[in-house]
């Protein structure tokens, strides 16, 4: 038996987090969850929306699942997300993109993953401001960056991939992206069987758009990493489909990679499909891999019923009916 500690989050996360535990239920799985709440919901009563309690619980069991929790804009609170990849050095982001069998996108052969430097960038949040101007300061380290090379090549010598793909504005940031392409350089001889190419940030994103079947394994700094895997989303049905991984040396949390989405919360539309792409890496991250091929195949089978699904993926069904129909493929 696995303990996983559990956030459902703000928003629709409470929502879709317990479509996952009902269908764990449903097969059997060996979880058990350690429920903490973090989020908009805990801020009156302790003064932050990560009390140290969450970070406990992660740190006892190594594994969370967590729902969406908000972000303010230009205004309040640091992002949890941020400060939790920090606080437990979660490394490298990982954000599988496939394209899915019934689904009816623009393009129907896109399988690639963005690895994603987790911990530095423009994301340390270091800012200042001086009369009229605003200056940010970017972090980039050569320790950081060959780490989240080895994991891009590692993960793409496991899983049989056969391309990385590092992607850098060096030619105008000459030092801070310098610096990242003199690590995945580095590290790309140690993997000649694997083919390496470089890309520049903007020439990537179109690239996406042209060719995204050209793409096997992504890897990039921080800010790069979140945009490409948002806009690769977009490129298989949205980000109601795409799961993500956060994971370190002592600790993994998986979530879906959408927001919190308060405007749906609590009508019964939200789409869990992401959430359970995330809970189906937590599975494999577990061993537990007979477990996620067999949620895998019935959200594919499911996904092909357009009657059930929901607006956002072009059907006109509901939370209820997406899970129930899940369901019904596992038994």
């Amino acid at each position: 038996m696995y303990t996983v500690t559990l956030i459902p989050g703000d928003g629709i996360g409470p929502e879709i987090i317990s479509v996952v535990v009902e269908i764990f239920e449903h097969m059997n799985a060996p979880i058990s969850w350690d429920l903490v709440e973090a989020g908009e919901k805990v801020i009156e009563k302790y003064g932050t929306p990560l009390p140290d309690y969450v970070i406990d619980s992660i740190k006892k069991n190594k594994i969370a699942l967590k729902g969406p929790i908000t972000t303010p804009i230009g205004k309040g609170f640091r992002s949890v997300n941020v400060t939790l990849r920090e606080k437990l050095n979660l490394y490298a982001n990982l954000r599988p993109i496939k394209s899915l069998e019934g689904l009816i996108t623009k393009y129907d052969n896109v399988d690639l993953v963005v690895v994603r430097e987790n911990t530095e960038g423009l994301y340390k949040g270091i800012e200042y401001k001086i009369d009229d101007t605003a200056c940010t300061v970017r972090v980039i380290t050569k320790n950081a960056s060959e780490k989240i090379a080895y994991f891009a090549f590692k993960y793409a010598k496991e899983n049989k991939r056969k391309k990385v793909t590092a992607v850098h504005k060096a030619n105008i940031l000459k030092i801070t992206d310098g610096l990242f392409l003199e690590a995945t350089r580095k590290v790309a001889k140690e993997y000649s069987e694997i083919e390496y190419e470089e890309k520049i940030i903007d020439n990537m994103s179109m690239q996406l758009v042209l060719n995204p079947e050209k793409y096997d394994v992504i890897v990039a700094p921080n800010l790069y990493g979140d945009i490409l895997s948002d806009l690769a989303a977009g490129l298989i049905g949205g980000l109601g489909l795409a799961p993500a991984a956060n994971i370190g040396e002592d600790a993994a949390i998986f979530e879906a990679v959408h927001g919190s989405a308060p405007d749906i919360a609590n009508k019964g539309i939200a789409n869990p499909i992401a959430i359970l792409n995330s809970s189906i890496m937590l599975l494999n991250y577990l061993k537990l891999n007979e477990l996620a091929e067999k949620l895998q195949n019935a959200i594919s089978a499911t996904i092909k019923d357009i009657d059930s699904l929901t607006p956002d993926l072009g059907g006109k069904g509901n939370i209820e009916s997406i899970k129930n129909k899940i369901i019904s493929f596992l038994d």
